[in-house]
């Protein structure tokens, strides 16, 4: 496959089905999600016998890919997929896994086909989800589909958005950090299968096809289709910003203390993904590689919402609001890259992306009540109001990086590197008003954007690594040349500067598998055009959102030191990490309350934020048994202004937060004996906003249940017990149960399971958050219980 790596890391002969089998592993953890991580560090992508399975998306090959076809899983670390770099570059913390097939699956059709049937509490259930692979040295094929209304999402929204399709950023640190703002009008992103109602389709398939043993070429095709209905309840107390020392408003105008908020959602989206892929490789000392990926969707959403809000010294109201999002974005990212030896001492990387992409959302609401409509030049007399926006933001950017590596030897290297980035983005947008079912454009001027935002930069890096006894040192500066315009109401503000940027990393290797590493790196932070347009732009039915022309970049400094520790031969794993992020010149929200409605618009900081964050994993393999636990931390401290109404001061609110999340389990695997899982999670969110302080707290222990009796039964349980404490006071309590029964006879090919979920009927979730004007809580219904019984088929 033209990848090099160190020795097979773990190697597992697998000689039965059990989709758990990863997990059960030293050092391998599997989340929810599908994300795989081996000793801490996050798999990189799935192979099956050496070719990218859908370009190696862990989520995808851990969900489908039959266990009962593998043979090995094998493990491999520091993993280059370049051989021309592999000498040359830190891969670390690159890591993949292959999963060797049966010697009776490498040349024939394999795979399985099953379709279920059930009942929940008042309506009928069904599941179907074929799955067919093919594989053989010259080419291979897959083909995942399914469609159920159990609520098993095979590739939700969040899924689409973060789906790379095999694309990387440009590699090294260049220390420019420009990304976008997706201007999807903060649609739902589901919480998987947790929601009142979900409905889903979808369909994939990939291919991998080998003309000659240097030449691979590979695309596939993804579909996925959701119906989703939430309804949510959500407490906000807001940090009250008019409030004096004597807890008495500063003016006469209302003072929001709590607002009661209660939606009813209904999204629809329709997601599809295509890539074609080249990659040749003639001799040792040439690579070509191409790709093309494009993503289109549609989107819609609608929301009704009850807006209860009670105040401080005005009488309580509840307010009705109707909200339609609709959006059908698209995007095109191409990726071009050349890989060239010209002897053991002269190595060059050329690198080319470019990316054009169309984002039009759309918003709608239809209210009671809108406390900044005479800011926009709304008709008062209309009731209700009903206001309509329309935005279009186009996006086109093109970065390149020449690498120059010269090889003084096998323990040091000079890399010289030359680099572009050019950017240009269009906005628009316009705000109507519907009166006796005709648009009428409003009369405030600053309810219409046209802006154009061009970025560019030019960067020249030199970099030298070295080795010398058991510390690898590799430092380096890059010095740019930034440009930045944007031409909006006939006025182009420009700026020019150059900024020299420093990075650097000590690596102190005890052994193979035990390392320190210290790194430090320094980058500028540039805003897109989403902050720079200075017309209105509705955010949600009470947010206003204004962008500011004259924003600066920010410049970050970024510590972090990592350990790592594995012993593979008492089945020991250790991990741990601190670092520490100042952020100087950030841009942040400068907030005016109207109301319970609020009018944004963005500023550079005053003052730095900083965060510092840790985190540690401990995992041990004894006999049939296997102990984890480990943590998150992150505290955070996060500065914003408050402006007031009457008077136009704004002051500085300072968060802090502080957010823990520890983890503890116990599992077995017994081959004969049942195996089981027992463990318990807590996350703490302490939280202070304005001196207005909570602490949230949720403990959740649970117990995962696999038994395989009598030879041909498996039964399979998990049950979750959460509680949600809020300064000492219990706000939720609740728990899942879920359970199947499989029955499958030796050497047949039919497999029978019995499956109920939500055994218990739990109502509902609890989830909190904060931000520097509110702290939430919110609960959210999920799926009654379900039984399904289902029939597999394995080829």
């Amino acid at each position: 496959s033209g990848k090099t790596s160190t020795p097979v890391l773990l190697e597992c002969h697998i000689d039965k089905e059990k989709s758990y089998v990863l997990k059960k592993l030293p050092g391998v953890e599997v989340n929810d999600n599908g994300e795989i991580k081996v000793e801490g560090k996050v798999v990189k992508k799935v192979m099956v016998e050496g070719k990218d399975f859908f370009d190696g998306d862990t989520k995808l090959a851990t969900k489908n890919i039959p266990a009962n076809a593998i043979d090995k899983v094998e493990v491999l670390k520091n993993v280059s997929e370049i051989r021309q770099l592999s000498n040359v570059t830190d891969n670390n913390d690159n890591i993949l896994i292959n999963l060797k097939l049966k010697e009776g699956n490498k040349r024939f059709w394999f795979g399985e086909f099953s379709a279920g049937s059930g009942i929940a509490v008042k309506d009928k259930r069904y599941s179907t989800n074929p799955r067919l692979f093919y594989y053989s040295p010259k080419y291979s094929l897959n083909f995942i589909a399914d469609a159920n209304n159990i609520g098993e999402v095979a590739f939700s929204m969040r899924d689409y958005l973060n789906f790379t399709g095999g694309f990387k950023s440009m590699r090294g640190n260049n220390g420019t950090n420009f990304s976008f703002d997706s201007n999807d009008i903060s649609f739902l992103m589901l919480r998987n299968n947790k929601a009142k109602e979900i409905e889903t389709l979808f369909g994939a398939v990939n291919f991998i096809y080998s003309p000659k043993k240097s030449w691979d070429i590979s695309g596939f095709g993804i579909h996925s289709g959701n119906l989703i209905a939430m309804e949510e309840s959500t407490d906000r107390l807001y940090s009250n910003i008019h409030i004096n020392s004597n807890n008495s408003p500063l003016n006469t105008e209302k003072i929001l203390d709590v607002e009661l908020i209660k939606n009813w959602t209904i999204q629809r989206s329709n997601l599809g993904l295509l890539k074609l892929s080249s990659s040749y490789k003639p001799n040792s000392g040439n690579q070509f590689d191409y790709d093309i990926l494009a993503k289109v969707s549609t989107q819609e959403r609608n929301i009704t919402t009850i807006s209860e809000r009670k105040y401080l010294n005005h009488d309580d109201d509840s307010i009705p609001i109707y909200q339609k999002m609709k959006q059908s974005p698209f995007s095109v990212r191409q990726n071009l890259n050349y890989y060239y030896t010209l002897n053991d001492k002269n190595v060059f990387a050329l690198e080319m992306q470019h990316l054009w992409q169309n984002e039009d959302p759309f918003y709608r609401a239809i209210l009671e009540e809108l406390s900044f409509a005479n800011l926009m030049g709304v008709n008062l007399l209309a009731n209700p109001l009903n206001i309509e926006q329309e935005k279009r933001v186009k996006t086109s950017k093109f970065d390149t990086k020449l690498d120059y590596y010269y090889v003084f030897g096998p323990k040091s290297n000079l890399n010289l590197s030359f680099g572009a980035t050019f950017s240009q983005q269009k906005f628009n947008s316009n705000i109507f008003e519907i009166l006796n079912d005709n648009y009428s454009p409003l009369t405030n001027l600053k309810t219409v954007n046209d802006i154009d935002f061009t970025f560019n930069d030019l960067f020249l890096g030199l970099h030298f690594k070295f080795i010398t006894g058991i510390f690898t040192f590799n430092q380096g500066v890059s010095f740019h040349n930034y440009l930045s315009k944007n031409f909006q109401f006939e006025r182009t503000v420009r700026n020019s500067f150059a900024k020299i940027l420093p990075d650097a990393s000590i690596k102190i290797d005890f052994k193979k598998s035990e390392n320190l590493t210290l790194s430090y790196k320094m980058q500028t932070t540039f805003t897109d055009v989403n902050s720079l347009a200075e017309g209105y732009v509705f955010d949600n039915y009470n947010t206003l959102y204004s962008g500011n022309r004259e924003l600066e970049n920010g410049v970050s400094h970024n510590i972090d030191l990592k350990y790592y520790n594995f012993n593979n031969f008492n089945h020991t794993n250790f991990f741990s990490l601190i670092g520490y992020s100042k952020i100087i010149n950030a841009v942040k929200s400068n907030t005016q309350f109207l109301d319970v409605t609020q009018i944004q618009t963005s500023v550079n900081s005053l003052f730095p934020d900083e965060t510092i964050f840790g985190a540690f994993n401990f995992d041990k393999s004894f006999r049939k048994f296997k102990l984890t636990f480990g943590g998150n931390l992150t505290y955070k401290k996060s500065n914003s202004l408050i402006s007031n109404r009457i008077t136009g001061e704004a002051s500085n609110r300072l968060s802090k937060t502080f957010r823990q999340a520890y983890k503890t389990k116990l599992s077995t695997n017994f081959r004969k004996a049942p195996n089981f899982d027992i463990g318990y999670n807590v996350q703490i969110n302490n939280v202070n906003i304005g001196g207005i302080k909570n602490i949230f707290t949720t403990h959740s222990p649970y117990v995962n249940l696999d038994i395989n009796f009598l030879k041909e039964f498996f039964f399979n349980s998990k049950y979750i017990f959460n509680q949600v404490i809020n300064r000492g006071q219990i706000i939720d309590e609740y728990g899942f149960l879920r359970a199947d029964l499989t029955y499958q006879k030796k050497d047949s090919h039919w497999e029978y399971k019995i499956e109920v979920t939500n055994i218990l009927n739990s109502s509902g979730l609890n989830q909190n958050n904060s931000n520097e004007i509110f702290v939430s809580n919110s609960t959210y219904l999920i799926q009654p219980r379900i039984g399904i019984l289902s029939v597999k088929y394995n080829l």
